[in-house]
């Protein structure tokens, strides 16, 4: 059983699988960068859209081109059913050459292009012709879907989005946890600075000069006394 993952076309898949499985791997041969298997497949299936939408008006159709030829013949003239018809003469063009082509080429800007118009192709197909809801119309084409299987999310949305995310109340940061630090009590210096008064003493050198001073005086009065005796 081949799983597929979430492509443009999921749409498409309860109108008819067997369309849904074709385009589904013209998407994976662009993901893998075989563009014109690519292209190949999404004019396989145009082919098989144009052979549906005719259905009993088809008679001695045999090619895409034949079919195609009738569809014109059969239609009218409404704008839907002249862009279905572009587009699927684009998927025929882009195919047949890249069927006929003599050379590989690269070209994935054309293989885009021929998977959008697809994409156009599956909703007229689904809208105007199986008489699907009109809701489908709305769709567009999303090449990052394509490329990764996730939805690329609308303008619409991502306002949407970030108004919600506005609007929701933020939670409070919680406070930065830091080790609560007491302060220190200051300590009472055990020192404490007092200007003293200095006591006036006498010091032991000038008790000495006093003495000798006191000799030498009695010294000389007596040296003068015993000279007035002579």
């Amino acid at each position: 059983m081949i799983m597929y993952m979430t492509t443009n076309f999921d749409f498409l898949k309860k109108v008819d699988k067997n369309l849904f499985e074709i385009i589904s791997d013209a998407e994976r041969l662009y993901r893998d960068e075989y563009f014109e298997q690519c292209m190949t497949q999404t004019r396989r299936f145009g082919e098989h859209v144009c052979k549906k939408v005719l259905g009993k008006k088809r008679t001695l159709e045999t090619t895409f081109d034949d079919m195609l030829a009738t569809l014109k013949d059969c239609s009218t003239g409404r704008a839907e059913e002249q862009e279905f018809i572009t587009d699927l003469y684009f998927l025929k063009k882009h195919g047949n050459s890249a069927v006929h082509s003599s050379s590989v080429k690269k070209d994935g800007i054309t293989a885009l292009e021929c998977l959008k118009r697809a994409f156009e192709t599956a909703i007229s197909y689904c809208v105007y012709y199986k008489g699907k809801s009109q809701d489908i119309l709305k769709l567009q084409y999303d090449t990052e879907l394509m490329l990764t299987g996730k939805k690329n999310k609308s303008l619409a949305e991502r306002y949407k989005e970030e108004k919600e995310k506005s609007a929701s109340p933020r939670k409070a940061a919680k406070p930065k946890t830091t080790a609560s630090k007491t302060p220190k009590k200051l300590k009472k210096q055990s020192s404490v600075m007092v200007c003293k008064t200095n006591k006036k003493k006498f010091s032991l050198y000038w008790i000495l000069v006093g003495i000798t001073c006191i000799i030498s005086f009695g010294i000389i009065v007596t040296f003068m006394i015993l000279l007035n005796i002579k």
